[in-house]
C-alpha cells in the first residue's frame, strides 16, 4: 500500500481552498497568492484523477494505491451466462430455430443480472471496507496504534479497489448501452 494517501475527499477539500486563496490573490491583488491557488487546484486535480486511477483486468481490480480486490464470483459468472446466451440467441438465428434463440435471450438476461448482483454486493463491500477501514485508522491513530493503522489502511485500500472495480463497469456498461442505443 502507498503511504500517501490519494483520497477523494482531500482533493475536493484542496481543490476549494485553492480556489479560495486564487479568488483572494484576485482581489487583494497579490500574484502570488493567485498562483499558489491555482497550483493548489491543479494538485488537487491529480489527486482526484490518481484516486480513481485502477487497472481492471478479468476477476480483479488494482489500484494506484497498490490494493487489488478479486471481483465478486456472480460478476464472471454472470458475464459468461452472457457470452453463452448471446452465442445461442446467434446460432438460433443463423440455424432458425426460434427455441434456441429465445433460451439464448433469456440466458444472456439471467447472466446480466447475476452480473449486476455481484456489482451491486461490490460496491457495497467495497464501500463498507473503505468506511471501517478510514473509522478505524483513525482510532489507531488516536491511540498510536501503528500496527492497527497500517491494517485498517490496507482495509480501506482494498475496499476503494473492490469499489472502483465495480464502478468501472458499471461505467464501462452504461456507455456501451448508451452506444447501442444511438
Amino acid at each position: 500500500m502507498s503511504t500517501e494517501n490519494n483520497s477523494t475527499l482531500k482533493s475536493y477539500i484542496d481543490s476549494a481552498t485553492g480556489a479560495v486563496q486564487n479568488a483572494v490573490g484576485n482581489i487583494i491583488g497579490n500574484r502570488g497568492d493567485q498562483a499558489e491557488g491555482q497550483l493548489k487546484q491543479e494538485k488537487a486535480h491529480a489527486e482526484h484523477a490518481a484516486s480513481h486511477d485502477t487497472a481492471k483486468l478479468p476477476g480483479f481490480t488494482a489500484t494506484s494505491d497498490g490494493a487489488v480486490a478479486a471481483d465478486h464470483p456472480d460478476r464472471a459468472s454472470g458475464s459468461w451466462k452472457q457470452t453463452a446466451g448471446a452465442a445461442k440467441e446467434f446460432i438460433g438465428g443463423t440455424i432458425g430455430s426460434e427455441e434456441l434463440k429465445q433460451a439464448g435471450r433469456q440466458e444472456n438476461r439471467e447472466g446480466q443480472e447475476q452480473e449486476a448482483r455481484g456489482q451491486v454486493k461490490d460496491l457495497g463491500e467495497g464501500a463498507k471496507d473503505r468506511f471501517t477501514g478510514q473509522l478505524g485508522n483513525a482510532a489507531a491513530a488516536l491511540v498510536g496504534d501503528r500496527e492497527k493503522q497500517t491494517e485498517y489502511q490496507a482495509q480501506h485500500d482494498v475496499g476503494k479497489a473492490q469499489q472502483r472495480g465495480a464502478e468501472h463497469d458499471i461505467q464501462k456498461e452504461a456507455e456501451a448501452q448508451k452506444r447501442a442505443d444511438l
